[in-house]
């Protein structure tokens, strides 16, 4: 009886994974069709949208916080400085740091994509009530930390 309910726990185990997974695909999918249309890439958009809403960001710390790989950060940040979106600050106290600040441009374009780019996402988890949705975001907050203590 217990490998039954096991080899059960199992399938339930991957089912959630493969669900999980596509619906996730399908989600991302929407999202950077949304960015895309604001002639942006979805990595380009992550690193202006971070500045944009929580400041400048040492260019070296950029990439834990958008879950990109710290190798691409500095592309990225060129390609947004040539679309004069950012700028690289020079941090006065440590020269071994250097900042990526929004420009005015880059703000403007925020200013007046972001707005809509939130409300994309609100249709795009409109599946799913209020009351879903937190419960959703604690389950899933469960089960990352955790498979991060595994």
């Amino acid at each position: 009886m217990m490998d039954n309910h096991k080899q059960t726990e199992e399938e339930l185990a991957l089912k959630l994974f493969v669900v999980l997974s596509r619906s996730f695909q399908t989600i991302r999918k929407r999202v950077e069709e949304d960015i895309k249309t604001h002639g942006l890439n979805p990595t380009e958009f992550a690193v202006l949208e971070l500045i944009y809403n929580k400041g400048e960001q040492p260019i070296q710390k950029i990439g834990e916080k958008v879950l990109i790989a710290s190798s691409s950060i500095t592309y990225v940040v060129d390609k947004l400085e040539k679309k004069e979106f950012l700028t690289r600050k020079p941090c006065p106290k440590d020269r071994r740091i250097t900042y990526a600040t929004i420009t005015e441009a880059g703000t403007e374009l925020m200013d007046n994509i972001f707005p809509s780019h939130r409300e994309a996402i609100a249709d795009i988890f409109g599946g799913l009530q209020t009351e879903e949705k937190e419960v959703m975001i604690e389950q899933l907050k469960k089960l990352g930390y955790h498979a991060k203590d595994l």
